[in-house]
């Protein structure tokens, strides 16, 4: 969601800054703000503005030099978007600048302790009441200043500080929001995403919660929260700057649909096993004889993710036999489950630091569950609290709407169902039918994208409903879910998806010419049954869009998919419908990377 950037060296920072901010700016945002300082000059100088990083490059004075500072995109929680309420936050002296991602739950507490005190506040945010806890510490060091705020903090948090009276260091924190950082050449960086660091260097140190680092510019150190030093190895990350780059597409969300057959040969190279007819995932952790304990697969996720993990489900159980569901991890973690020793659960995040799945995680393993991690990046906070897991390796996705992340995720998901699968009971004819299903899977993707023409022609159609509604059964009802949510997110047309056997229990009552219908029709043992389905919509002159594997005579238009295999089809049904909703919000003038309210990654409640 927010993001932070920062800097100590010798180089010019607010260039630095600015540019990193721009890197960010796909996690969704509001406003943003920078402050800067050196040894060389005195005090800290700052320029905020609400609107673009462009809005707030535009305010930034020639003469704004230093080389040590900090920046914020900031997605308002308390306070609207504003000049004042945008970060970073400074006390009332100017001497202590932070950058805040989280949400502090005691704040109002704090606020109304500090305003008892004398204590004038400029902004609404809850991150104020951490600058004036900082500059009223009687503490000597900036380190143990911001380590005695901390434990009068409840809430999460990722924050970066700088102080006037200590110019050569920048002291950051974690709980339970993502802080990386960068290991430079008598330099170091700080940020939130590890797409702010990649231009500049690949050795990254993530934090975990509960830990605290000094930046300076020629060292760091890491330690907890109580003080105690904490040991840090640097690891390189695989992507690089060039990741993040457009290449030639008008927006990130063409181009990383148009990724998608080469980020599933990614998430299959390596792994596929043709001597058993099985595949390898090392990353598991997760032997033979363990695996054939499992009684039971819960899955959890938020938003694409969770669609994702109901289409996994549907593979686990079909390939397993292994009873298996998905569930929002926002909801599971509050409903007070039963946690089985014989459940695998298995936690699913593009980012890795999904607060709700994180939290889902952490209450499972205080409970000894065992916990597998589906994730995009390595040595996120996801994947190092699981006890093993499965990177997907989608690479960079930019755009806040998923699509190659929520394909190579079900693909990850075909994995593990075939993995378990083959551990028990199914056959080797079936592994290896499987195994070449998922072979033609890039192929296929390609050959989905040779038609956006025909699907963009479509869009303009779709473009004028007010509201849709998408329909399937058992395979084919996640890929409507993921479907109408990627239309409702990036178009802001009103969609909903039921399954197709629920219509005659209230849907039906919704149907018009004005209310068109996307129908996921594969062609499998429930064809007929989703043709009785489109039928009841025509005998009510409702007007039908089918995504099938060959013509459908009671729809209006049909979009054709290639055929796999039963089992996966679903990771190819949805992809025209990606550039369904693309095509139908660039009709619209929608701002398709970064849709209004939203945002990339969800480190907050």
């Amino acid at each position: 969601m927010c993001g932070i950037v920062g800097y100590i060296g010798k180089r010019d920072v607010a260039p630095l800054l600015l540019e990193g901010l721009q890197r960010l700016e796909y996690r969704g945002y509001d406003s943003a703000g920078i402050v800067v300082t050196s040894p060389k000059t005195s005090g800290l100088k700052m320029v905020k503005a609400k609107g673009r990083v462009r809005d707030l490059e535009a305010k930034v004075p020639a003469r704004f030099k230093g080389t040590t500072g900090i920046a914020h995109t900031r997605w308002a929680t308390h306070g609207a978007p504003s000049d004042v309420n945008a970060h970073p936050h400074l006390d009332a002296e100017g001497k202590v600048a932070v950058v805040h991602n989280g949400i502090i739950d005691n704040a109002s507490d704090l606020r109304r302790k500090l305003e008892a005190d004398g204590v004038e506040f400029l902004s609404e945010t809850d991150t104020e009441v951490l600058v004036h806890l900082i500059a009223r510490s009687q503490a000597t060091k900036l380190e143990d200043k911001v380590r005695e705020t901390l434990r009068l903090i409840e809430g999460t948090y990722g924050i970066a500080v700088m102080h006037a009276d200590f110019p050569d260091r920048i002291v950051v924190a974690r709980n339970g929001s993502p802080v990386v950082l960068g290991i430079g050449e008598k330099e170091m960086f700080v940020a939130s995403d590890i797409a702010a660091l990649v231009a500049h260097t690949r050795q990254i140190v993530t934090l975990d919660d509960g830990e605290m680092a000094t930046l300076k510019a020629d060292d760091f150190r890491t330690y907890t929260t109580e003080g105690t030093r904490t040991t840090a190895e640097p690891t390189t990350v695989e992507w690089e700057a060039a990741s993040y780059d457009m290449g030639g597409h008008d927006t990130y969300m063409h181009k990383e649909i148009h990724e998608q057959a080469d980020a599933v040969d990614r998430v299959l190279r390596g792994r596929i096993d043709d001597r058993f007819s099985t595949v390898h995932l090392g990353g598991l952790n997760l032997d033979a004889r363990e695996a054939r304990r499992i009684r039971r697969v819960k899955i959890l996720g938020c938003g694409t993710s969770y669609h994702a993990g109901m289409i996994g489900a549907q593979m686990i159980e079909e390939l397993a036999r292994i009873p298996a569901d998905a569930e929002p991890a926002s909801e599971f973690r509050y409903r007070n489950a039963v946690v089985d020793p014989d459940t695998l659960y298995v936690a699913v995040s593009q980012s890795g630091e999904t607060y709700d799945v994180l939290a889902a995680v952490q209450e499972l393993k205080r409970k000894g569950a065992r916990v597998l991690g589906v994730v995009n990046v390595v040595g996120s906070a996801i994947a190092r609290e699981a006890d093993g897991g499965i990177y997907v390796h989608a690479g960079p996705e930019v755009c806040v709407v998923s699509t190659k992340c929520f394909t190579n995720t079900t693909v990850a998901f075909a994995l593990l169902a075939l993995h378990l699968g083959r551990t028990r009971d199914l056959s080797v004819r079936d592994g290896k039918r499987i195994i070449e299903g998922l072979r033609k899977l890039p192929a296929q993707i390609a050959e989905i994208m040779e038609h956006e023409e025909d699907v963009k022609k479509l869009a303009l159609q779709f473009a004028e409903a007010r509201s849709m509604l998408f329909i399937g059964r058992v395979r084919g009802y996640p890929v409507a879910r993921e479907a109408s949510l990627k239309l409702k997110e990036v178009s802001y047309i009103h969609a909903e998806a039921y399954p197709a056997s629920e219509l005659k229990h209230g849907p039906l009552a919704l149907i018009e010419p004005a209310l068109p219908t996307v129908a996921i029709v594969p062609d499998d043992d429930l064809l007929e049954k989703n043709r009785a389905a489109m039928e009841e919509i025509k005998a009510r002159s409702g007007k039908i869009l089918a995504v099938a594997h060959q013509h459908q005579e009671k729809a209006d238009e049909t979009i054709v998919v290639p055929k796999n295999e039963d089992e996966l089809d679903p990771i190819l049904m949805g992809i025209p419908l990606q550039l369904l909703a693309y095509h139908t919000a660039l009709a619209l003038g929608r701002d398709i990377d970064k849709p209004r309210n939203l945002a990339k990654s969800v480190t907050v409640e």
